[in-house]
Parts: C-alpha cells; structure tokens; sequence
C-alpha cells in the first residue's frame, strides 16, 4: 500500500480523538508514524519528530526501550491474560507490593483498572461507598474545580471543569460543588503568587464548614492541572487543603493520572506539600507508554469499611473490568519501577529540569509571553495577545495549531493546549536535545507571532 492508501483508510475507517474531522478535507491530514526510538518518533515518509509531549503524556522513558520490550515478550510467553475475580497473578501481585512500598505511606492497598479516566470513576465510586458503609448516607457529593480534568467516562466528565469538552454533556451528569481553580497567573482574587495568603481556599473553607455533611470527597489535580492549560500552583495549597479536608471529614482524591513518576520532580507530586491522600489515582506512565493499566490506591482504613463476612453483598465493591490487572501491562510496569530506581530519578532528573529552567528564560522578554511556568520536567508558556492586560488570543485564531505546525516542519511534536506551548517530554532526552527542543519551539512561535 503507498502512503496515501493508508491515508485514505484512516479516514475512511477512524475516528481520531479530540478532533474535527472535517478538518482532514484538506491539505491537513494526519501523520502516519511507523517506528519510535527514544525521543523521537518517525513518519511513515521518514521525517523524525521530537515528542515533546511523551505521546500524551505517557512514555516517560521514550519509544522502544529495550528492556520494556523484552518484559513483555516474556510474559507473553506464560499467560497473556486471566480472569481477576477469584484469580490474581504474580505480577499483579508483585506490582502492588512495589507500589505500596515505594509510596511507604498510609496508602496500602491497590485497585487495578485499565485507563486514567476509570481510575477516577473507582476513586468516586469508592468514596461514595466509603461513607455509605460508615452510615453518614448524607455525604453524596464532590468538591472538584474550575479547569479541571479527571477523564472522559461520565462521573470523570461530571468532576471535570473545562466547557469545551464537558458542556454538551451536562445533562448526563451528576451535581457537584465546583470551586475556583488555584490559578496563579489569572488569579481569581487578584493576588500575586509570591505574596498571596491563599486567599483562593477561604470560600471553600466555608462551602466545607457549611455543607461538610453532605460532601463524600475532593478530587484534584496536585500542582498542575495539565489538560486545562498546564495551570501550576504552590504546594502549600495542597498542605492547607488536605488540612481542611481533616478538618471536615472529607475525603481528599489525588489525581495523579498525569503528574505520577516524577513528573514533577518526585514520584507522586503530592509529596512536594508534605501530605499523603486518602485515595490516589494514577495511570499513564505507570507502565512507561507500553501498554494500559491503571491503579486507584486507597488507605487501609478505606478498605476496612468494606472488608466483612458479607453475607447480603452489601459491601463488596462492584466495579471491575475484562482486562482489570492484565498481566502483559503489569509485568511492564514492574520492569519501568525497576528502571526508575536504577536511575534514581530525583537526582537523574535534576539537570534536566535546571536546563528546561534556563532554556525557558528567552522566552520571557517575547511580546506575547504572558508566563512561564514550571513544575520539575512539566514547562509551559503562556502566549497572550496582550501582556499588560493578559488578554488571551480568541479560540477562532487557532494560534496553537499555528505553532504545532509550524513545529512540524522543524521536527518536534509541540501540540500547544489553546494558547499554552508545554513540554513534557521523556525523561531519557539530554541537555542538547532539550535546547534544540526549546530553539525549534521559539522559532515556530515567532514564525506565528513575530519575533
């Protein structure tokens, strides 16, 4: 088949996520890759691209690691796959016990799913439950945020804050009780971030003292809410948060899909704040891109609520999937852990976080810089049409395609969120290879905005 036969099967036979398809009508098509290696991943026209967005935000140690590879041909040699209800494997089994021990905390027991938008539904699900079993029947509600993202499936969609994707289905949804986001460049107190007292947490903290009663969790995002925007804040509003949370008996739910396995500099980036969550999910790079699997984590005195003789059914947890621990994607999984001690990551990843740091300083003096943001390998700019004003660029100006093509012609995969240009790539990408990702990336934005 020639390039274009595969082309036109793709559009004839796929629905591509997140995407209008009309768009494909055009000279726009999408890109048909064919092999990956490293940082970079290949077209089917030979042209290599830097993926500076980990393919979603998923292959934290870059395309076709030899050693991942080769975990999952060997499993795959004894059992691909088996039924978890009344079964368990040896590497289920053996990730769980990883997981536990490298958080050594109070989260002590693992729920596997297969997506991050599933391991959410399972934390709502879960606390839901939590209070139900525990006899406060009144507690039925979430706390969740404005910018916020937790998936795609429907009680993730019900907790998520970004209209574009979740007002359509607004009438499919649960109600929740909707904060606003700790967004520190468009703070919505009209603070500045190095001086503020938090005062963004003081109108939840009376939403909590008034209706604590009825609120079952919070869920958010730790330090980033990544698909709103790469929206950054302090930890010490997470401390101050988990300290309401205790305060009034709410559970507190870490959304770790995206930011878990050093994302931000430490394994989970709750830890920056000092605090440990009631319930914790996290997916994505779990398994290093190679394959989906999803854990929700919760703490033993969470388990305890359900664990009993049982004899109505009343507290087992229903929720389960087909491919719920798949065998191929936990062997994979312990194998990435294992090649993240090795590395030691926090160390490992250190130098690569100053030269995203210093990279980023020439950004700063562009005329439609707005900000520059960063949580430990996690950048962003925040382009403007108007500094002083922080007025952004209109949805119509497509500014963000702009640069992702733009970016195209220059060999990275930029794929900027609106008007926000983010890098999150893999973690293997050198010091040279992170300057010539952030010179392709000022190039392709002056190429769209001016110098």
């Amino acid at each position: 088949m020639t390039k274009q036969d595969w082309i036109d099967d793709d559009l004839k036979y796929i629905w591509h996520p997140f995407t209008q398809m009309k768009q494909y009508e055009g000279e726009d098509k999408p890109i048909c890759i064919v092999k990956g290696e490293g940082i970079y991943i290949e077209d089917i026209d030979g042209n290599h691209y830097i993926d500076s967005v980990s393919s979603w935000w998923v292959n934290s140690l870059g395309h076709a690691n030899p050693r991942l590879a080769k975990a999952l041909y060997e499993q795959a040699q004894t059992i691909e796959h088996v039924i978890f209800a009344g079964f368990t494997h040896k590497p289920a089994i053996s990730l769980a016990k990883n997981l536990v021990t490298m958080l050594n905390c109070s989260l002590k027991h693992v729920f596997y799913s297969d997506n991050g938008s599933t391991a959410t539904e399972v934390a709502l699900k879960m606390a839901f439950q939590y209070w139900q079993l525990k006899g406060k029947t009144k507690k039925q509600k979430f706390i969740a945020f404005d910018n916020a993202y937790h998936g795609d499936t429907i009680g993730a969609v019900s907790v998520g804050g970004i209209d574009m994707y979740h007002k359509v289905y607004s009438p499919l949804l649960f109600e929740i009780i909707r904060e606003k986001s700790p967004y520190c460049y468009r703070c919505p107190c009209g603070k500045e971030k190095e001086t503020c007292q938090l005062e963004c947490l003081d109108d939840l903290e009376k939403i909590l003292e008034k209706q604590h009663d009825e609120i079952a969790g919070l869920i958010i995002e730790p330090l980033i809410q990544a698909a709103g925007g790469m929206i950054m804040y302090k930890a010490e509003y997470l401390t101050r948060l988990r300290a309401l949370c205790d305060k009034y008996q709410v559970l507190f739910i870490d959304d770790e899909v995206a930011m878990g396995f050093y994302r931000t500099g430490k394994l989970y980036a709750y830890q920056h704040a000092g605090i440990e969550p009631d319930i914790l999910c996290s997916a994505k790079a779990l398994t290093a891109g190679y394959l989906p699997l999803s854990v929700t984590i919760c703490t033993d005195e969470i388990y305890q609520a359900f664990y009993d003789d049982d004899k109505d059914g009343l507290k087992t947890f229903y929720h389960g999937h087909s491919y719920t621990a798949n065998p191929l994607a936990c062997a994979v999984a312990n194998e990435n852990l294992k090649i993240l001690a090795e590395l030691d990551m926090e160390k490992y990843l250190a130098p690569k976080i100053i030269a995203f740091q210093k990279g980023l300083e020439k950004f700063r003096e562009h005329k439609n810089v707005g900000d520059i943001r960063q949580w430990g390998m996690v950048s962003a700019i925040e382009i403007v049409e108007d500094k002083e004003s922080k007025k952004s660029f209109s949805y119509e100006e497509q500014i963000g395609k702009k640069i992702y093509q733009a970016g195209l012609k220059r060999g990275a995969l930029l794929r900027p969120m609106w008007n926000c240009m983010y890098f999150m790539p893999p973690y293997i990408i050198t010091e040279q290879e992170i300057e010539k990702l952030l010179t392709i990336a000022y190039d392709s934005m002056c190429e769209v905005l001016g110098n």
